[in-house]
């Protein structure tokens, strides 16, 4: 594991459920700007996620195996006590649309009241991904749409054999 005591850590949380090439064009550029980077997969039963926590982080570590810096684990409870533990004050956020913005605003904000050392890089993923959402993923490879240009191989495989397809 890399030593971090002398460098600087940001945090990449959500639900990623599942992860999408949008995800992992962030994580790449995250890691461009930010010595090392925590891709926190978020538990979330509110959003009632058809993958486990388990292998949302397996699906994570599987398509960005070959990345250094990078570090993916799950977490439950507040967002400001995790980066806490971790030792991180950044958050990395993507944003698509307008819609995304005010609701992350909303976060970035909260966090910020419960920490005032909290600070959010919003970043907007590359062109050819603004349109993708892991509800969008979700809702199309259910009605046997191909989504294989969009997610990486595990998961590909992973949401046809969720939803019976070949």
């Amino acid at each position: 594991m890399t030593d971090i005591s002398n460098s600087t850590t940001a945090v990449y949380p959500g639900t990623f459920d599942p992860v999408t090439n949008g995800h992992l064009d962030l994580i790449n550029r995250g890691l461009n700007i930010f010595d090392n980077l925590i891709v926190a997969v978020a538990y979330n039963p509110l959003k009632k996620p058809i993958f486990s926590v388990e292998e949302r982080v397996d699906f994570i570590k599987e398509s960005t195996k070959d990345l250094e810096g990078l570090t993916v684990v799950s977490f439950d409870g507040l967002l400001i006590d995790f980066m806490k533990e971790k030792g991180s004050n950044i958050i990395i956020k993507g944003l698509r649309a307008i819609s995304d913005f005010e609701y992350e605003l909303q976060l970035s904000l909260m966090n910020r009241k419960l920490d005032s050392s909290i600070e959010t890089v919003f970043m907007m993923p590359s062109e050819e991904y603004t349109f993708l959402s892991s509800k969008i993923i979700k809702e199309v490879a259910s009605l046997a749409g191909n989504v294989s240009e969009m997610v990486p191989d595990v998961v590909a495989k992973a949401l046809c054999k969720k939803f019976n397809l070949k």
